[in-house]
């Protein structure tokens, strides 16, 4: 019995072959081409894969044109990367965190197709703007916006002061309506 080598549970078999993942071919990469240009690839398909071109006859050998850029330089669709909740979207200056990387099975890009990048944080804990500003509206003065916010040493403060008789309130309305006061935790509003 023939074992099967790892990359073919990620090729797909009588795919086009410029669909193909770069786990499933080897190619002459020419790190020398013009930046930002067309360039064509010479690839071949590697063992036990199986591909077709346009016409769906079997191919073996064939070629990829691509623009000539390394991955990381790649547009943020082409990519996904690990997502960070534990840093603060709302800090001044805006927080980053390191990521790691990963290129999308059908892109094709000069380099390592897995790289670190540094990301704004911009996660969701799941708060609504308009939830927050609308309890701001009509219960700002007993706390209920920063209790739903998460902030509630100030709702008890709120609360036991009557919304700072009514002034604390009408400042909380203009800083949730302006996105100033956010969720506790540092995350976004959905």
């Amino acid at each position: 019995t023939t074992e099967m080598p790892s990359y073919v549970t990620k090729c797909p078999s009588n795919g086009l072959c410029s669909r193909l993942p770069p786990d499933c071919m080897t190619c002459n990469t020419n790190f020398s081409c013009i930046y930002g240009k067309p360039a064509t690839f010479d690839c071949k398909v590697k063992p036990h894969v199986h591909c077709v071109d346009q016409n769906n006859d079997e191919q073996e050998n064939f070629t990829i044109n691509m623009t000539c850029q390394f991955c990381w330089q790649l547009a943020t669709t082409d990519y996904v990367c690990t997502n960070s909740t534990n840093c603060m979207t709302v800090s001044c200056p805006r927080q980053r965190y390191n990521a790691t990387c990963t290129v999308r099975d059908h892109i094709h890009c000069l380099g390592n197709r897995v790289f670190p990048k540094m990301l704004y944080c911009n996660w969701t804990g799941g708060y609504k703007w308009s939830t927050a500003l609308a309890l701001s509206i009509t219960l700002g003065g007993f706390g209920a916006d920063r209790f739903y916010l998460g902030q509630w040493r100030e709702g008890l403060g709120k609360l036991f002061s009557f919304g700072g008789l009514g002034i604390w309130t009408l400042i909380d309305v203009l800083l949730i309506g302006v996105g100033y006061v956010g969720p506790a935790d540092g995350s976004l509003y959905i």
